[in-house]
This record gives structure tokens, C-alpha cells and sequence, in this order.
């Protein structure tokens, strides 16, 4: 495969997909957090430094009718033209008239972001005529979105074939890539892997995937309630999908098995309802009364989850521990983050896996103290169950 740093940009217009997909403050209209365009900055500076110059594709939001203000990528300009230094040009479309004639005269040095690749359904379609179109603005191709590489989209899978030997990784995917792989292959032990979330169903796969890889499986989030009904615990009004008991008896057997020690949650912070404002109290996980129902992580699984972790020297993080969003509920998790915190200041290896658990190391202000923050929920996640990425192996072949 041809790598960025061996690549010659030099007079080369490099099409970059990127993925900036950012929130936007309600009030303002700008850019509330720029983590994933900075993640990006290095792939692009490394094209303009080399004598490039960049075509940016991205897409924004989930437009459903074609060209929506709305979801116009134009409102990233400001916060982008900042992070990059220098003017950003804009073509209100991504493969018509004008950004034909925009990419044309782009000169080296020169930065042109183009309209959100969603207005089309052909992009989610994986539609090849389509990838074509957005192909002849550039002279080669570098993929940089990780957080899209498990969709096979026309912007990051089918456009890689039009050009076979101009095809590579940007530097973000390629350390998305290394670190995934430093936790599957060459991780220290203890390895451990920290799942949570609402839903076996979300997670089953990875947590199956990883009994060949980690020493321990701590499991927290509505998931576990599932784990507890198939051993015979009374949970109450807790989430449960009754159609993976089967499933969960059979990771705890093959856990059991392979010498992996899975942790659940041995005491719960219980509600009477769904809501910031319920009545709580503590109580063991598999004695749950009825219409009560498991929010978050008690106080004895806090300390046996932060003892495990404390003892660990590599850590996959993929799922809040309770539902951290409402206060009285997110103590769990925050336990959870100050532990992984604490064996990263101690030594170990620390990679969160997007989503709701980079949102949680964001909220409780630890981002600067883990080793690694994965911008890919989604495409993390399936790289972790052993799933080839549409956007990677295109890459390849």
C-alpha cells in the first residue's frame, strides 16, 4: 500500500476525506467542538508542506432530501480557515460546475472544502458513477476518515478505485489503525476490556471477539442487567433483552473456558423511574425490586472495578457505565474514568473508543490523561469484532 509519507504531493491536488462531522452551538451557529478537525490537520499540512495542494470532502449530518442549508458544511469555514491558517475556498457543490472549476484552478498551497458528499443518496448508496464524478477533481486519493471507514460510502470506499496506485491513509486513520492493533496484538498484560452500554445486542460480538485477546471483561450499563437475568437475579424493571440470555450464558461459559475473568456489577444505583428527579438507593444487582429499575454502578462495583483496572497495563474502554448524562447517574462512569486515569499515570496503555465514552472522558475533563481517544465509535467498534472496514481494505487492493 502506498503511505502518505512516501507519497510526492509536489504540484498534486490530493483529494482528503475527511470526516467533519462536528456539532454546532445552537445559539452562534459555529463550531462548538473542533477535535475532529484538528485530528485532521497534520494529513493536511503534511499535502500543503509537500507542495499540494487539498480538496477536502466530508459529509455533515444525515440529510434525507438533497441540499439542505441546514446541513451545509459552509458553517465550518470560520473554525476550519483558523486551524488551518490560511484561506479556505468553498464550492457549494461536490461534483458539479463550480467545483469543477474551483479544483482547476486550486493552486498548490491552496485549501478547498467541498460541499457536504450527502446531498447526494448516491453517496450512501455507494453509488460507482458518483465516486467517479468526485474523482476527476483530484490527482490522488487520501483517506483520513476513520469514523466513516465502516461504511462503504462512495466518498470512502468506491472513489479508492479510481486511483489504483495514488491511494493511501492519512496520518489519523493510520494511528487509528496502529492503535487499534496495539491493543489486539501487542498489548501488555493484564489486558482489560471495559464494556458497557444499554444493549447486549450492541456489544455481543465484541465482547466475543475479545475473549481471545484480554484477561478481563468488566461489563457495566443496562447490558449488564441481561448478564444477571440469565444467572437467575431478580432485576427488577431494568433493561433486559431476553432474547440474548442464551447468549450471554454462553460468553460467561466460554469466559470460564478461555481463563478470561469477567466482572459485572455487584451492587447497582436503582430508581423508582427514568429520571434525574427519581428516588434512588443502592442495592445488590441481582436483587432489584420490582418497578425499581439499575441506572448505574453501586458503590462496591466502583471499588472492584477500579482495583482491576488499577492492575492492568493495557485498557479498551467502549461504553459508559450507567446513564451518565443525567447527574445523579454518573458517578459510575466517573469512577470508571478516574481509575483508567490513575493505571495510565501509572503506566498502562489506555484507548477509549469513541462515542459515548470519549464523550464521558470529555464531560469529566480527563481527555489529556489517556493515551488514546478513538474518533471511530462505530468503525472501532467493528474493527474490534474482527470486521474488515469497507474504507481500509479499499485502501488496499
Amino acid at each position: 500500500m502506498t503511505t502518505i509519507k512516501d507519497f510526492n504531493f509536489f504540484q498534486k491536488k490530493a483529494l482528503i476525506r475527511v470526516d467533519f462531522n462536528v456539532p454546532l452551538d445552537k445559539t452562534s451557529g459555529l463550531v462548538s467542538d473542533d477535535k475532529r478537525i484538528r485530528a485532521a490537520l497534520p494529513t493536511i499540512q503534511h499535502v500543503l508542506k509537500g507542495g499540494g495542494a487539498v480538496i477536502l470532502l466530508s459529509h455533515f449530518g444525515r440529510p434525507k432530501n438533497g441540499p439542505d442549508e441546514s446541513f451545509s458544511l459552509n458553517k465550518i469555514i470560520p473554525c476550519l480557515t483558523n486551524l488551518v491558517g490560511r484561506k479556505v475556498y468553498f464550492a457549494n457543490d461536490c461534483i458539479g460546475e463550480e467545483a469543477v472549476l474551483l479544483s482547476k484552478s486550486l493552486q498548490p498551497g491552496e485549501v478547498l472544502l467541498l460541499e457536504n458528499v450527502r446531498f447526494y443518496k448516491e453517496e450512501t448508496d455507494g453509488d460507482l458513477a458518483f465516486a467517479e464524478k468526485l474523482s476527476r477533481l483530484g490527482d490522488c486519493f487520501v483517506n483520513d476518515a476513520f469514523g466513516t471507514a465502516h461504511r462503504a460510502h462512495a466518498s470512502t470506499t468506491q472513489i479508492a478505485s479510481f486511483f489504483p496506485t495514488a491511494k493511501m491513509m492519512g496520518f489519523l486513520m493510520q494511528g487509528e489503525i496502529e492503535t487499534a492493533q496495539k491493543v489486539m496484538r501487542n498489548g501488555q498484560k493484564p489486558i482489560t476490556a471495559i464494556i458497557g452500554g444499554a444493549k447486549v445486542s450492541d456489544k455481543i460480538l465484541i465482547v466475543e471477539n475479545l475473549l481471545s485477546i484480554v484477561d478481563n471483561i468488566i461489563i457495566g450499563g443496562g447490558m449488564a442487567y441481561t448478564f444477571y437475568k440469565a444467572l437467575g437475579g431478580e432485576i427488577g424493571n431494568s433493561i433486559c433483552e431476553n432474547e440474548r440470555i442464551d447468549s450471554c450464558l454462553a460468553i460467561m461459559e466460554k469466559a470460564k473456558k478461555t481463563g478470561v475473568r469477567i466482572y459485572l456489577p455487584v451492587d447497582s444505583i436503582i430508581a423508582d423511574e427514568f429520571s434525574a428527579n427519581a428516588q434512588m438507593k443502592n442495592c445488590q444487582s441481582d436483587q432489584i425490586p420490582n418497578a425499581w429499575m439499575g441506572l448505574d454502578i453501586g458503590e462496591k462495583a466502583r471499588i472492584e472495578f477500579q482495583n482491576v483496572l488499577l492492575n492492568s497495563k493495557t485498557i479498551l474502554w467502549n461504553g459508559p457505565m450507567g446513564v451518565f448524562e443525567l447527574l445523579p447517574f454518573s458517578e459510575g462512569t466517573k469512577s470508571v474514568a478516574e481509575a483508567v486515569v490513575l493505571s495510565t499515570k501509572n503506566g498502562a496503555f489506555s484507548l477509549i473508543g469513541g462515542g459515548d465514552s470519549a464523550a464521558a472522558v470529555q464531560k469529566f475533563g480527563y481527555e489529556e490523561q489517556v493515551s488514546y481517544i478513538s474518533t471511530g465509535g462505530g468503525a472501532l467498534l467493528e474493527y474490534f469484532e474482527g470486521k474488515e472496514l469497507p474504507g481500509i481494505k479499499a485502501l488496499e487492493n
